[in-house]
């Protein structure tokens, strides 16, 4: 018999093991792959449009890649809010078969924790900002890694959330 989406008698997702911190690495790897090459084919769409109309030599030449990296970065945080929003998984945690343990997290909350971690992904492109931007996303990896038992890092306690083994 099926109670709140959960089969009764299982255990609910909020009693899940966390997830392991290489799950999460390569779930994120999965979904880098993905986006990686869609930031690839637009970065070379825009220096094709920049060199056809002789632009692209503004910011010195810099300006095709800050603008793929911009739009990469943005569609990759919009989809990892609207994926966990709506499905409480990516496409990566689904084929890791890990998710997000339900924690009263309402849609903004999502949105914030996306805009701590994969956010900074947008402001790659840009020039010093990048150094900064990585060393936060290197810093979020490792603060998962510290934090035992439940392996959660800034965005997941911003959002009141935890990546656990998907049990269903």
């Amino acid at each position: 018999m099926r109670r709140g989406g959960v089969m009764a008698g299982s255990p609910s997702l909020a009693d899940a093991p966390p997830a392991e911190w290489w799950e999460r690495l390569a779930a994120r790897l999965i979904e880098a792959l993905v986006f990686g090459v869609f930031y690839y084919i637009l970065f070379i769409a825009l220096w094709t449009i920049f060199r056809t109309v002789g632009m692209l030599e503004v910011f010195d030449g810099r300006l095709p890649g800050v603008l793929a990296w911009l739009a990469a970065g943005l569609a990759y945080t919009l989809y990892d809010w609207r994926a966990h929003y709506r499905r409480g998984r990516t496409f990566g945690k689904a084929i890791m078969g890990i998710r997000l343990a339900p924690g009263g997290s309402g849609s903004v909350a999502l949105l914030k924790r996306s805009l701590v971690y994969p956010g900074p992904l947008m402001l790659m492109g840009i020039p010093v900002v990048n150094l900064l931007a990585g060393m936060l996303l290197f810093c979020v990896g490792l603060l998962i890694l510290m934090d035992k038992p439940l392996e959660r890092g800034p965005h997941d306690r911003l959002a009141g959330t935890r990546v656990v083994k998907d049990l269903r």
